[in-house]
């Protein structure tokens, strides 16, 4: 696979297959004004992604000054908003359905493993017309630990039936980086996705590439 001699692909969702910073801001904007709290800007929300969406509310009601008594009725109020919007506020990165129609023809499988919860990841996965290049979705919800803990990333190799060593991680950030190189998995990340606001060529990775399909 244009250099990268590997059995299976892991691919991170937000950021790398689908821009879903709309999403977020959307959501998160009908969330706070429920909540009587003002809103939050889109360019303050990209930082705060990639970590769960836990870590996002706790994140972003820090931000806009909230008690974190709030925090409960914050997360319902989320997920139920986003819920909703999932996917008509995002967009395929140019390139991704292209990388995955190589790695599909190359006969590799693959999974899709993000922190997002499951059931919101096939939905977003579906509405953008890829879920059927994976065998396997995995969300934040679905083990005891998310990215950047391994453990994601092993049971993922446990469900392709490859070992870490010839399983590819693509992602966006450190998280991804860090879980992979925990793993024991190579990782190539794309240059265009959050990286948590941080410079993404800064991270410890074995590839950099500004699309998928540059791994064609």
């Amino acid at each position: 696979m244009n250099g990268m001699d590997v059995d299976a692909v892991i691919v991170d969702l937000d950021g790398t297959m689908v821009d879903t910073l709309g999403d977020f801001a959307e959501a998160l904007n009908r969330m706070l004004t429920e909540l009587g709290l003002p809103p939050i800007a889109r360019e303050a929300i990209e930082p705060r992604v990639g970590k769960g969406s836990e870590h996002l509310i706790q994140s972003v009601l820090a931000h806009v000054g909230a008690a974190t008594a709030q925090y409960d009725r914050a997360f319902e109020s989320y997920q139920r908003h986003y819920g909703v919007i999932n996917g008509q506020f995002s967009t395929l990165y140019p390139g991704v359905v292209a990388g995955l129609e190589a790695f599909k023809s190359r006969g590799l499988p693959m999974v899709c493993l993000t922190n997002k919860p499951t059931a919101l990841a096939r939905h977003l996965l579906e509405a953008k017309g890829v879920d059927h290049f994976f065998g396997h979705v995995f969300g934040g919800d679905a083990f005891a630990r998310k990215k950047p803990d391994p453990l994601p990333l092993l049971k993922a190799c446990e469900a392709l039936g490859t070992p870490t060593g010839r399983t590819l991680m693509v992602g966006d950030s450190s998280n991804d980086a860090q879980a992979a190189r925990a793993a024991g998995c190579p990782v190539v990340l794309v240059t265009y996705g959050y990286n948590h606001g941080e410079p993404v060529r800064a991270v410890d990775a074995d590839r950099f590439v500004d699309s998928l399909a540059a791994l064609a």
